[in-house]
């Protein structure tokens, strides 16, 4: 559930500068929303102390500074940054920066259970009843979300609810949001790589290494290819991979995964395994995905776009 409460943000030409705030009731999710904020593209600082609100805009502003979006968690653990907060928004809304306040808050029994879940205690009264420190919390919170731009209540949220409503508010138009796939060759004489999501074992295909012409070559030569793809098990096996693709890869966007990076393993790494990744760019290109490539054992040219 989602609420406006208060005038838009102010415009702002002297600095285009997104500012944004995140703060609200502990336990309604707002470190998720600042690491979604964070794949968003925004420069995210958690706790920032408000009397250095001003000094941090006017660095970010600066010429030659590559930050456009910033995100700032606010925590009213620090009860002295806390009681500057409001003044030092003012001053920044004053001097011209284009801020917008977003509040998270959640119901008490969802915020009582969701303590329990973690097992930690309310960072306000760690010595007392969670309940307790919900309700000071709310009390002390109230004139901040008086303020705030938009007040979001979690409760019904999961991890991904709270993701997806993130990029549909905060994700501009004009950025790509097709998930970006990495296709990585490797030789599992080397080692499995860890930094994958899927891996594929293609040491069933037809192995050039035991051909003298052959064996000096890497598959990212036609000759390669051709000899361990273009016969039927070849075929029969990129036309499986290519139906597993299209079924696969919109489930992964359908969770906002924004990276996936698939791997393909033959002995050395040097001959199959780069012929795979080569021919899986091909169909994943013609299925409309942005794909990458890295062939680990080959010293060449190690990255294709």
């Amino acid at each position: 559930m989602i609420s406006e409460l208060s005038q838009n943000p102010v415009e702002n030409k002297a600095l285009p500068l997104q500012f944004m705030m995140v703060t609200g009731t502990s336990g309604s999710g707002k470190t998720q929303a600042l690491k979604c904020l964070e794949d968003l593209g925004f420069f995210c600082v958690d706790n920032l102390p408000p009397a250095l609100f001003q000094k941090f805009t006017e660095l970010c502003a600066q010429p030659g500074k590559d930050v456009k979006k910033v995100a700032l968690g606010i925590d009213i653990r620090e009860r002295a940054f806390f009681d500057d907060l409001l003044s030092n928004l003012e001053a920044l809304q004053a001097h011209g920066s284009q801020v917008e306040l977003l509040f998270l808050e959640a119901q008490d029994d969802i915020l009582v259970r969701r303590f329990s879940e973690s097992r930690r205690p309310h960072p306000l009264l760690p010595q007392r009843p969670v309940i307790e420190g919900i309700q000071l919390e709310r009390e002390r919170l109230q004139a901040l979300r008086s303020r705030a731009h938009r007040v979001l209540d979690t409760s019904a949220f999961s991890v991904h609810d709270l993701k997806a409503w993130m990029i549909r508010h905060y994700q501009e138009s004009s950025e790509e949001q097709a998930l970006k796939v990495s296709l990585l060759s490797f030789g599992y004489k080397f080692g499995v790589p860890v930094d994958v999501d899927l891996v594929f074992d293609v040491r069933f295909l037809r192995n050039p290494h035991f051909v003298p012409d052959l064996q000096p070559l890497t598959g990212e030569y036609p000759e390669i290819q051709q000899f361990v793809l273009e016969n039927q098990e070849g075929k029969d096996f990129l036309g499986h991979l290519r139906d597993l693709f299209a079924f696969l890869l919109p489930l992964f966007e359908r969770e906002q995964r924004n990276y996936l990076t698939i791997a393909f393993g033959c002995t050395g790494g040097r001959h199959r395994s780069v012929a795979m990744v080569l021919s899986m760019k091909d169909i994943l290109k013609t299925l409309g995905y942005d794909v990458t490539l890295r062939h680990r054992e080959i010293k060449s040219e190690q990255v294709e776009t």
